[in-house]
């Protein structure tokens, strides 16, 4: 099979889907890899590292489109590459496509299949496609969090580890999923003062015995949010229904409750957010605010740190890809489960419920096709 691997265009991300030790696996394997050029600098592998790995750099994203039998990106085809897009060519690529219409329709007027690997599923209900990206994002929450809580960024002015005789900064960590576990990790590590809440009381005791004794459980109730949020100096929000929109669980009404310098980073931006007042930003202009509260909502935050995030996600995509492309998507998707979990667009048709009912579309089972 033929691979291709186009640059990544969305503003600031500097990811790529695939590192030279991942081309030279699919090369070794009898495989042709195809990419862009310089579509690796910006997470520091140049074009001879692909090059001594056994791929082919190409000049254009449209030859790259154009030849590959499937495209491996990092983030969602936006606009300008919608066109690229062609019947029966696999794309492998994050795509949430339930907080996003447009792209949704694009890619089913392209006829091509979309595998998207937020909803790659393992039996345990782990997102291994998903969790590596969530563990930086979650990391990285903290370390955004608390640089907007300076005052000369406009936040409160709090030190989220406190001094002697100074309390900690309070952490209101919304969700106790990956993102939200290594926030509060971070955020503990820092010595601030942590409340994790969740709907998951099995969860929630699991947290209560693995996390350090500055970290607090709550069940998760509007009555329960609405009090937290009143006196905390940095919240993130951190919940994830598999491929569908995100739950709004702070309301534009809310941020009357909180204290003007607040900061809110919400890392479930990219799946609608959990916050009503959310709406996308980049790492070039992170913040906003609304009603004194700090909004932080780079919906590809993990593209900050491109070297960790794209070894990271390589470790974790390179094992479905090699079976993608040895196999065909058909029978590789018929073989494991959780691959199949991972088709979200077949030939036109929607094939995963969560996107369907985002728009009010039909959804076509995915063993129809691969019969």
């Amino acid at each position: 099979m033929l691979i291709g691997v186009p640059k990544e265009i969305k503003p600031d991300e500097y990811r790529v889907a695939l590192t030279p030790a991942g081309a030279e696996m699919l090369t070794q394997a009898g495989h042709e890899v195809a990419v862009e050029k310089n579509a690796g600098v910006g997470s520091g592998f140049t074009d001879d590292f692909y090059v001594e790995a056994g791929a082919t750099i190409v000049d254009s994203p449209d030859e790259v489109w154009a030849k590959a039998e499937m495209i491996m990106k990092v983030k969602e085809p936006i606009a300008p590459e919608w066109p690229r897009m062609r019947k029966g060519q696999l794309m492998f690529t994050y795509f949430h496509f339930a907080a996003d219409e447009p792209l949704t329709k694009a890619v089913v007027a392209s006829g091509a299949t979309a595998i998207a690997y937020e909803t790659v599923e393992l039996p345990s209900r782990e997102l291994p496609l998903l969790t590596p990206m969530s563990e930086v994002a979650g990391r990285m929450a903290i370390q955004e969090g608390a640089k907007y809580l300076e005052k000369p960024q406009g936040g409160l002015g709090v030190l989220l580890g406190g001094v002697p005789g100074v309390l900690p900064g309070k952490v209101l960590i919304l969700g106790g999923g990956v993102v939200g576990t290594h926030a509060a990790k971070m955020a503990a590590g820092l010595g601030a003062r942590v409340h994790i809440m969740d709907i998951n009381l099995e969860r929630l005791r699991y947290l209560d015995d693995t996390m350090p004794a500055n970290v607090n459980m709550l069940y998760s109730t509007r009555y329960a949010i609405r009090k937290q949020i009143q006196d905390s100096d940095l919240i993130v929000g951190a919940v994830l229904i598999p491929g569908a929109k995100a739950p709004s669980l702070i309301t534009r009404e809310d941020l009357s409750l909180m204290r003007p310098g607040t900061v809110i980073v919400d890392v479930a931006v990219d799946q609608g957010g959990c916050v009503e007042t959310i709406k996308p930003t980049t790492h070039r202009d992170p913040v906003y605010t609304v009603d004194g509260v700090i909004h932080y909502a780079v919906a590809n935050m993990p593209g900050g740190v491109p070297r960790t995030s794209t070894l990271a996600l390589t470790n974790a995509t390179l094992p479905y890809a090699m079976a993608l492309a040895g196999k065909g998507w058909k029978p590789a998707c018929s073989d494991d489960r959780a691959l199949k979990l991972g088709v979200n667009v077949v030939d036109g048709h929607v094939t995963y419920q969560g996107v369907a009912d985002a728009f009010g579309m039909d959804c076509r089972n995915v063993d129809d096709f691969l019969a």
